[in-house]
Order: C-alpha cells, then structure tokens, then sequence
C-alpha cells in the first residue's frame, strides 16, 4: 500500500510515516496504533504488552524470586489447666 494512502488512513501526515518508520521515540503511541490500523495490524498492538510472551521480563523475574520459602510451624495452642 502506498505511503500516501496509509498517511491518508491513520489521518496523519506523511512526515510523520517517515518519523514512524525512522523509528523516533517522539511520535506518539496514538499515532502507532493509527497506522497498525489503516495496515490491518492493530490486533497485534495488544501483544507487545502481553507479559506471558516477554522472555526476558519473565527471565528478569524469576531471577528475583526467592529461591526458597521457609514456612513457619503453627503455634501450637497449650490448653489451660481447667481444660479450655
């Protein structure tokens, strides 16, 4: 599809399709959705924040995991002398 038209559909300006395609962190994510959905690609918008497929988000956490969890005994309830 030609940059025009796509510009055309996501109601922005062809500068800022070459902003977008240079990769420059000042154009907003509005503007990026915009453009995933004159492509037909605004469905995979919501998987670039899906935290079950990072693997190195999920590495990163599990490395701060405790390696092991000591849980602590019940305290044991001593009767009284008169049976309560």
């Amino acid at each position: 599809m030609p940059a025009e038209i796509v510009a055309e559909r996501a109601f922005t300006s062809r500068p800022t399709l070459r902003r977008i395609e240079a990769g420059d962190h000042g154009v907003g994510i509005g503007i990026y959705a915009a453009v995933l959905q004159a492509l037909g690609l605004l469905d995979g918008l919501g998987e670039l924040a899906d935290p079950g497929k990072d693997s190195v988000g999920l590495a990163l956490a599990s490395e701060q995991l405790p390696e092991r969890v000591r849980l602590r005994r019940p305290r044991k309830v001593e009767e009284s002398d008169d049976g309560r």
